[in-house]
């Protein structure tokens, strides 16, 4: 074995460590939680379409509790995306490139994002009704939330932290790593939407399949494109116009969403 090779190993596997501690502190986390929850759900008497998932669910009966809790744990949530820009902080400008945040683009990255929030969200759409007219999904109710004068600001918020910590750590710092550990471009791809969707799994098989998708096409446009940001936005506004925008839906179609009519 050359010297090269015998630095390299050592290395490789201290960034494997480092892959995994990153995950399970988040993401990963989620993933393992979400396989177990749809072996509960799968394993009960009642079908997966009769039952409820709710995301961003009110977390005290106390009105000024349930904010302090909901802001906590969004800015705790967010703890893995500050790790992963302080392990590819790089002393040159730009500081954040390994992580796909390079250079101001303002317009670019927005326009890019918002035309893909347009795309990804019909497409996201199409799936749940897909699983939901299938059995295959569960309801998903992404407001649980009661109503305060903070409740739009706190979704609004939850949209960010979805945002920046799934394709900050998903797709920005996994790509640079996995390439670093030697895997090539397409495994990156797969091995990145199959983590997306398995942490969606909790949804039934319509949230893995179009998670899946998502990330696919996430990564293959990172790939090109080289920037997270358009990423960041683009989920943003996704998450941000399913939260703020489920008790309209909710009250138009109640069916979708496991309510009576």
């Amino acid at each position: 074995m050359s010297d090269a090779s015998e630095a390299a190993s050592p290395l490789r596997a201290r960034l494997w460590w480092e892959i995994a501690i990153v995950l399970a502190l988040g993401l990963g986390q989620s993933a393992v939680y979400a396989i177990v929850a749809i072996a509960n759900r799968a394993t009960r008497d009642q079908p997966l379409s009769s039952q409820t998932a709710t995301l961003n669910p009110s977390l005290s009966d106390r009105e000024v509790f349930d904010l302090i809790y909901q802001l906590l744990g969004i800015a705790f949530s967010l703890a893995p995306v500050l790790l992963v820009c302080f392990l590819l902080w790089d002393r040159e400008r730009p500081h954040l490139r390994r992580l796909g945040i390079a250079g101001a683009r303002p317009a670019s990255d927005l326009a890019r994002g918002a035309g893909l929030a347009l795309v990804i969200g019909a497409g996201g759409i199409a799936v749940y009704l897909a699983a939901r007219a299938t059995g295959l999904g569960v309801a998903v109710n992404p407001a649980g939330l009661d109503a305060h004068w903070w409740t739009v600001p706190v979704l609004l918020l939850a949209a960010v932290r979805a945002g920046l910590q799934e394709e900050l750590v998903v797709v920005g710092y996994l790509f640079t790593r996995l390439r670093d550990v030697g895997w090539g471009t397409w495994h990156i791809i797969v091995g990145s939407a199959l983590l997306r969707g398995t942490y969606h799994l909790y949804q039934g098989l319509g949230g893995f399949v179009g998670n899946v998708v998502m990330g696919l096409i996430f990564g293959w446009l990172y790939a090109r494109w080289k920037r997270v940001l358009p990423f960041v936005i683009a989920h943003t506004l996704i998450d941000a116009a399913i939260f703020v925008g489920y008790p309209w839906a909710a009250a138009t179609w109640p069916a979708l969403f496991g309510l009576p009519g």
